[in-house]
């Protein structure tokens, strides 16, 4: 007989991921952990490396972030831009999903499309912002131009010294960056439906709009779990548009919490303990509010079904220890 192979492959498996795990300690863990650390110091200021704890008050400079006034508006500025560009970015990559998905219409040049509505995403944030300054310029800018020429204005309007106009101007750029990468993902969770689920529904004389949303919804929540978290941490770290774009102004109007640690951290007097206080308490609140998306969401069916295997297996060995 042939003796069995003792041989195993899988060490190669650990060999293989040496190099992430050594970049994720170095670049990620560390960085984490270090931040953690001072955010509970007094390190502050150029070519300082002394780090003294403070003994008195721990939680000072989490306290002082607390009750920062500009903190407090850069929090709100964050959460207004998160929401107010998710929501048309999930509805416009839904309705372009579902359009690219649907088996009764056939696209010509369906993937020149899809390249072109993913494009934005490709382009850096820097480009994007000096093209939109350019674009919303004062007083010679071609969308005053237009608005001008066109007699929607009677004179030229200046956009990036207005509160109301600098934040719409961030959530339409934040919109038409992301949408297409929202799109592509919600398109992989589609074709991943079964396509027997598509051709029942439309025997049983199902239209477009109800495959959609009794079909189509339902069989992509984890894809949308997935859009809706890393859409939130994306959005509450928010910071190349808002800080290339506009560096927070005007008048903090586009001030974000991402802006606001870089201008604590590398600004003035190099607060690094405040920044890194900043950072952690948002890193707490994206754990405490993803954590809460992954329970609200959850799949309920599935979890009711791993309780009656458990059940059954508990009920399995009494009747084995009975037996014995």
């Amino acid at each position: 007989m042939k003796k069995k192979s003792t041989f195993s492959y899988a060490r190669y498996g650990y060999i293989f991921s040496i190099p992430f795990l050594l970049a994720f300690l170095i670049f990620s863990l560390y960085p984490t952990l270090y931040t953690a650390v001072i955010g509970f110091t007094d390190l502050k200021g150029i070519g300082n490396t002394t780090i003294h704890f403070l003994k008195d008050d721990p939680f000072a400079n989490y306290k002082a972030i607390l009750a920062s006034d500009t903190f407090q508006i850069a929090f709100k500025n964050t959460i207004k831009l998160w929401i107010c560009n998710f929501i048309p970015q999930l509805a416009l990559a839904l309705l372009l999903a579902a359009w690219f998905t649907n088996v009764r219409t056939k696209i010509p040049g369906e993937g020149a499309f899809k390249v072109m509505f993913y494009m934005p995403n490709i382009i850096t944030a820097a480009t994007v912002a000096i093209l939109f300054y350019s674009l919303f310029g004062y007083p010679m800018g071609p969308v005053n131009d237009l608005l001008v020429r066109f007699g929607f204005l009677k004179e030229p309007f200046y956009f990036t010294n207005n509160k109301e106009a600098s934040q719409n101007i961030v959530i339409f750029i934040q919109t038409w960056m992301w949408y297409g990468y929202t799109m592509i993902i919600l398109i992989s969770g589609i074709l991943g439906i079964s396509p027997e689920i598509f051709e029942a529904a439309d025997v049983d004389g199902a239209n477009g709009w109800q495959i959609f949303w009794m079909i189509t919804i339902p069989n992509i929540k984890t894809i949308l779990l997935f859009t809706l978290v890393t859409s939130l941490i994306g959005g509450l770290n928010m910071f190349d548009i808002p800080r290339l774009f506009m560096n927070g102004g005007p008048d903090n109007a586009t001030m974000t919490v991402g802006v606001f640690i870089y201008k604590q951290a590398f600004s003035g007097g190099y607060l690094y303990n405040r920044a890194a206080a900043t950072s952690m308490i948002m890193f707490m609140i994206i754990v405490a509010v993803s954590s809460l998306l992954f329970y609200l969401l959850r799949d309920k069916e599935e979890e009711e079904l791993k309780k009656i295997k458990k059940q059954q297996i508990k009920a399995m060995k009494l009747k084995m220890k009975e037996a014995k």
